[in-house]
């Protein structure tokens, strides 16, 4: 027997009791009909991987069975949510915090689980400040937008940007429709990233950094500066001169956001439940080996148990699983990741003026920007320049345990903070603690610090990591290279399923056809190079 399903201190019980009785049938299943489908990971790849077997399978009449495994002990991977002070009625993303119109997936997904959608402003609100975002560069705020902005501060931003923010957005349409095409025929499904990238005509603006690619536009370097690198310093941690044109234009993609209440993994956690896979939570898979045209998933632990299955998808970045692969199969290359330090806290002080060399309060939200004296670099690391963090928001306000009023902030930074630090911020004029990992004190009711490998230094590139590591060996990660979000994830998921469906029905007319022809034909398509494309 595989690992008990585990629970977690918020996973819905509805989701923990489905899975409980899915996976006490699951032997029973296995032995008796349908394709086995293993899933490592239960973020969104492999929560939408496993919801689309499902349902492109059953407009098949093929019943699967499904399994998945994850290490951690909650569902939804990179979109995590914690409590503040352990309260419920105060749920903050530490992970995926927005998706927007165009995510297909994930707006359709939410609407079909009937999940309460808010949208996600820029600040609280409800604070002294006027103004709502703005961006720092380490010695002052190159551009402010107020809470109250009219169609003044529209012309003022045409006056100083000049026609750079209609040309921008413009090509940032542009992009995203090219991309959309993804979702349809005859492009989707895709056994080829590459090849799928370079068909909808974005493979020239991957293989640019962002810098070029508007500087090709006639988008000013002050614009770009100003408000575009600041986009891609929040969402990517990356600058203009190192990251890829197809995501600076995501960047700016934020028409319709908004948020899942209670936490976006809700969306995932109700498609891993609309799949009727059998979850295992708090679950490590080291070990995958080749059993004939079948795969062997041992599990870690005292007591490792081993399983096999008919197709495995591999739904997390390879280089970060701890999973050994047959040496006969094609391994992903590993790519430079991230690590973003998040800070969540609460604290009963606004932010400083003095901080940001203001004499009235901040912005709700602050981005940041390299300062004109910074160098900009071209290789890969945290160039995060005179700023010193990539950005800093206050997220709400809120009453504390103790009755007093509390905001709530989110700082993301290439470094670790200290208490020293989040104390210059809120202007205590006291000796900060020592101590480190940062304390609840009087003047800080409430920390959480996170390390994330958050997504990939997304640099120029034309190609991009195979789908299929071998026959019915399936591979989600490499989209991140092209496109580092929840919904790309969740395409990727969803294109895994329809080949893996595709495959199934092909199989099955093989064994009832007999026809050796058909049966060498389909052969033939698994027989490839380590290291190129299918």
């Amino acid at each position: 027997m595989l690992p008990a399903l585990e629970s977690s201190c918020w996973l819905p019980l509805l989701l923990l009791a489905a899975a409980a009785i899915v996976c006490e049938t699951a032997a029973k299943a296995q032995a008796s009909h349908g394709a086995n489908i293993a899933i490592i990971g239960a973020g969104s790849a492999g929560a939408s991987a496993a919801y689309y077997v499902r349902r492109f399978a059953a407009a098949q009449g093929i019943q699967p069975n499904i399994t998945i495994f994850e290490k951690e002990p909650r569902v939804g991977g990179r979109s995590y949510t914690v409590n503040v002070w352990d309260d419920p009625v105060y749920p903050v993303e530490v992970g995926g915090s927005i998706f927007v119109d165009v995510n297909t997936n994930l707006v359709s997904a939410a609407k079909e689980f009937g999940l309460p959608v808010t949208g996600a402003g820029s600040g609280s609100g409800d604070s002294d400040a006027q103004d709502e975002f703005g961006v720092w560069n380490g010695e002052n705020f190159v551009f402010r937008e107020r809470k109250d902005s009219n169609w003044w501060d529209t012309v003022k931003l045409f006056w100083k940007y000049g026609l750079s923010p209609l040309k921008a957005n413009n090509l940032m349409k542009s992009t995203v429709a090219s991309f959309l095409k993804l979702y349809d025929e005859p492009h989707f499904p895709f056994r080829s990233l590459s090849d799928a990238v370079s068909a909808v005509g974005l493979d020239t603006v991957t293989s640019q950094t962002g810098r070029e690619y508007l500087n090709a536009a006639g988008i000013s370097l002050d614009f770009q500066n100003d408000i575009i690198q600041a986009a891609t310093r929040v969402n990517y941690a990356q600058n203009l001169q190192n990251i890829h044109g197809v995501e600076a234009m995501v960047c700016l993609a934020t028409s319709g956001a908004k948020a899942i209440q209670g936490g976006n993994w809700q969306i995932f956690a109700g498609m891993i439940k609309a799949s009727g896979a059998c979850l295992h939570l708090n679950t490590s898979i080291t070990h995958i080996s080749k059993v004939e045209d079948r795969w062997a998933l041992r599990t870690a632990g005292d007591s490792p148990e081993t399983s096999i299955y008919d197709h495995l998808i591999l739904a997390s970045p390879y280089q970060l699983s701890n999973i050994d692969l047959p040496a006969e199969v094609y391994q992903p290359a590993p790519i430079p990741y991230v690590t973003l330090h998040v800070t969540l806290f609460a604290s009963p002080h606004p932010i400083s003026p003095p901080a940001f060399n203001l004499s009235s309060p901040p912005p709700e939200m602050i981005l940041t920007t390299l300062h004109p004296t910074d160098t900009e670099s071209d290789t890969v690391g945290p160039n995060v320049g005179s700023a010193k963090f990539w950005s800093h928001s206050l997220l709400q306000t809120a009453i504390g345990p103790d009755g007093t009023k509390q905001y709530i902030y989110k700082i993301f930074s290439p470094e670790r903070l200290t208490a020293k630090d989040l104390y210059f911020v809120l202007g205590v004029d006291e000796q900060s603690p020592s101590h480190d990992p940062i304390q609840a004190d009087e003047h800080i009711s409430w920390v959480h610090q996170k390390i994330w490998k958050s997504y990939p230094y997304l640099q120029p590139r034309s190609s991009f990591e195979q789908i299929t590591l071998d026959k019915g060996l399936w591979y989600t990660s490499g989209i991140e290279g092209f496109i580092s979000t929840m919904e790309t994830s969740s395409l990727m998921g969803k294109n895994v399923a329809q080949l893996l469906v595709d495959d199934l029905v092909r199989e099955g007319l093989m064994r009832s056809s007999g026809y050796e022809e058909i049966n060498k034909e389909a052969e033939s398509q698994w027989e490839f190079e380590p290291g190129s494309e299918l």
